[in-house]
């Protein structure tokens, strides 16, 4: 018997093996991205450029210094949306009426408002509304006789709360919405046989979510978080109108200032496409790879 399995693994191996002697030259170069290859040859002629030219050389080493800017801004911004969104996730598909309602709430307003509407909001009018709050719970908390955390929290003042916070906070707000519906497709995507078998091993619905759910649910909502961090990289490019020091803001003032707005937003948007190509690539790569997909 074990002679037989083994004669016939190796068939199949055999025949995998002739299947792809079998292939063909022109198989394999009918298979290439070709954009990507047009994506590659266009960033080598610029990058090109930007080593030979002198004019090209002197706008990237100026626009390039925003890119630790929008780096940071994301992944600040995107790491609190994660939490903020896996919060109001659950909270929609909870059986509490209450939470779910204000999760929708939350959700179904935030992502009616286009993400420059939020921004301008949440900096000009948000921001000044919760340097108040904290203004008032600190004179509370003086009244208690809570002076050492009171006093700090009644003398902040709007200035203290820079435009790079004000311009994150934005982002957090406007991206949790969609991340908060992410997860709770991810959660309701799990067989509902799952949650029931949990509970009848005597866990409860807390136990069952975060030990059995939920694990499978991020591993299935990791390709789709990863289109959101693209989104919001490129949505990054808002803050700049706040005058935030990113790459489109270094980019902006110095087209401004030479003229030469050809040259800067050819570099602007070079720096932008590597990072968020480079992003796209990976994203595929584990959708690849990601072995539920395969179900």
């Amino acid at each position: 018997m074990l002679e037989i399995q083994q004669f016939s693994a190796n068939v199949a191996a055999g025949d995998s093996t002739q299947g792809q002697l079998r292939r063909s030259p022109a198989d394999y170069f009918a298979r290439l991205p070709y954009w990507l290859l047009l994506a590659l040859l266009l960033g080598v002629l610029l990058l090109w450029t930007l080593l030979a030219d002198k004019d090209y050389n002197l706008i990237f080493k100026a626009v390039s210094k925003g890119v630790g800017v929008t780096l940071y801004v994301c992944l600040i911004s995107f790491g609190m949306a994660l939490l903020v969104g896996l919060a109001f996730g659950l909270a929609r598909v909870s059986r509490n009426r209450l939470l779910y309602e204000a999760a929708s709430f939350y959700v179904e307003i935030i992502r009616g408002v286009p993400m420059l509407v939020i921004l301008f909001y949440i900096a000009f009018v948000g921001a000044p509304g919760l340097v108040d709050l904290f203004n008032w719970v600190g004179g509370e908390l003086q009244e208690l006789g809570i002076g050492l955390l009171g006093k700090p929290l009644a003398e902040f003042g709007i200035r203290q709360l820079s435009f790079t916070s004000r311009a994150m906070l934005a982002l957090v707000i406007g991206y949790s919405a969609f991340i908060a519906e992410i997860f709770r497709a991810g959660i309701e995507s799990v067989e509902r046989g799952q949650m029931e078998a949990a509970l009848s091993l005597g866990m409860s619905r807390g136990q069952a979510m975060r030990y059995v759910i939920l694990p499978q649910a991020v591993r299935r909502v990791l390709p789709p978080l990863g289109n959101d961090f693209i989104a919001m990289l490129k949505d990054s490019a808002l803050v700049s109108v706040l005058g935030v020091q990113d790459i489109t803001q270094l980019g902006r003032l110095y087209a401004t200032s030479t003229f030469r707005f050809f040259e800067t937003y050819n570099v602007v948007a070079f720096l932008y496409l590597v990072m968020t190509i480079g992003l796209s690539l990976v994203v595929r790569f584990w959708e690849k790879r990601n072995p539920l997909n395969d179900q």
